[in-house]
């Protein structure tokens, strides 16, 4: 597979391939803008906007996505001060934004440094951003964005291509590191009685550090609740699997929210069964989905489809099912 058929578009009829159904309702028009902007100390960064929304793509290092908010509004995403216009380090960097990975999770090979410049390019409606092959890995690592004409919608295509000349056993995750202060809410799979429902749904999966005790954690019958608190400096996950998996992010009076169509069932993925997992500490929160551990033949490539979208003026009075239902459901199912 050469570098120029391993395009945006190659990566879209992958993702068909998978059985992924792309909105055709999201075609953008003149008013989508991708423009070329310095953003936080990076000269070449990418802006998309349609008035409403608007996506700052690094080309300086990546591929980042370290915008998604309103024009002119807050940033849903955290941003490491220190970290916003540096690039070549040595060693990987958080930075914050969101970024591509590898799972499962390894210490050095998915810590791969996204330091170097991406290379962007537009093609239609797409922006992509591709980073170069990691010496560590052999993976190409490809963030591809297109923006509705109206309203706050995005599609976000990830894709991780083997550019080595070893088969890999690899999932792709897409991790969202969400701006201090909100909360995240994930929808378990629809729920169901006993004896009528004897099966297990889904898996709840917990790490050495998880802490079920501690007050971030909120449980309702359908819903996983996660608060982010500046105060509470220790790390909380917990991951879980959903065929139709989605999470929200409430930040002052606004909500972001993320859909992920996990194919098959929950055995093949990372972690137990993991299509969503979410972390936090005392400096942000992340949301992250997972696609199924497959192997990845040399020159072979496997995406990732996010559907991401904003909302202003979201109210949720009580973390219960019947407000989470009421108020947050209607904006999932746009």
């Amino acid at each position: 597979m050469t570098r120029q058929a391993s395009s945006v578009t190659l990566a879209l009829v992958q993702a068909l391939a998978s059985g992924y159904a792309l909105d055709s309702t999201m075609n953008p028009a003149a008013s989508v803008k991708m423009e070329k902007a310095g953003y936080k100390g990076w000269p070449n960064c990418y802006r998309v906007s349609n008035g409403v929304a608007e996506l700052i793509v690094t080309s300086d290092i990546g591929p980042r996505i370290m915008r998604y908010g309103f024009v002119g509004g807050q940033n849903f995403f955290k941003e490491f001060e220190a970290q916003l216009g540096k690039s070549g380090e040595k060693d990987w960097q958080i930075r914050g934004g969101h970024r591509l990975w590898m799972a499962p999770e390894d210490r050095i090979l998915t810590y791969a440094p996204d330091n170097q410049p991406a290379e962007v390019r537009i093609e239609g409606e797409w922006l992509e951003a591709t980073g170069p092959v990691e010496e560590l890995t052999g993976l190409e690592k490809r963030i591809a964005v297109r923006m509705a004409a109206q309203g706050a919608g995005v599609e976000v295509l990830h894709s991780l291509r083997n550019a080595g000349q070893q088969t890999l056993e690899v999932a792709t995750w897409a991790l969202s590191i969400m701006a201090p202060g909100g909360t995240g809410v994930h929808g378990f799979p629809p729920r169901g009685t006993h004896p009528e429902i004897l099966a297990p749904t889904n898996p709840l999966v917990m790490w050495a550090f998880t802490d079920l005790t501690d007050p971030r954690w909120q449980f309702t019958p359908k819903y996983l609740i996660l608060k982010q608190e500046a105060a509470r400096r220790s790390p909380q996950k917990l991951g879980t699997w959903n065929a139709h998996t989605w999470a929200a992010y409430l930040l002052n009076g606004q909500a972001f929210i993320k859909r992920y169509e996990a194919p098959g069932e929950p055995g093949p993925y990372p972690d137990y069964g993991c299509s969503y997992e979410t972390f936090t500490n005392g400096d942000f929160l992340e949301l992250e989905t997972l696609g199924p551990i497959q192997p990845l033949a040399p020159g072979a490539t496997i995406t990732h489809l996010e559907r991401w979208s904003l909302h202003a003026n979201v109210s949720v009075p009580a973390l219960t099912d019947g407000e989470i239902d009421r108020v947050l459901l209607p904006l999932v199912a746009q």
